[in-house]
């Protein structure tokens, strides 16, 4: 009574890895927006595309409520100095789109974006824009490193013996 055993052997192929999904995020598409005026802001390695719609005074930052995007007071503040200064905080409605930078930079390019749209719809606030500063692009980016430096101009403990 003894049984034979058959041991069947498979050939199994490997299956080639699978290729990791780059995690791109999409580019926010532009607003289908009617009698809207549009305008770049910059600031640092931001750049915002800032769309001024006549309306309520509500502020969208890429898809989100402004005070949602830039939590901290400080940077909505920023934000709502150009309508603070001509005195146009509910007339208007603003769709923004950000990249690039980290807040600080990103919330100073909306501003930025904000006056010239606002320059553009009523010339006649030039004048006041201009004189708070906000029509002038801010220039100052981060310094490159050097060669033979630790930082940009950081260099080694000097020892003199």
């Amino acid at each position: 009574m003894a049984e034979a055993k058959k041991t069947a052997t498979k050939t199994v192929k490997k299956a080639a890895p699978a290729k990791k999904a780059t995690a791109k995020k999409a580019p926010v598409a532009a607003p289908k927006l009617t009698d809207a005026t549009y305008a770049t802001g910059k600031r640092k390695d931001s750049v915002a595309r800032v769309y001024l719609v006549p309306g309520k005074g509500n502020i969208t930052v890429n898809g989100k409520p402004s005070n949602e995007y830039f939590r901290r007071a400080v940077l909505q503040m920023i934000i709502a100095q150009p309508f603070g200064v001509t005195k146009r905080e509910t007339a208007y409605d603003i769709v923004a789109m950000v990249e690039g930078g980290g807040l600080s930079g990103q919330a100073g390019a909306v501003k930025h974006g904000i006056s010239k749209a606002l320059e553009k719809i009523e010339p006649e606030l030039r004048a006041v824009l201009k004189s708070a500063g906000f029509l002038t692009r801010d220039s100052r980016v981060v310094e490159r490193k050097h060669y033979g430096y630790r930082k940009a101009r950081r260099s080694t403990q000097f020892s003199k013996r």
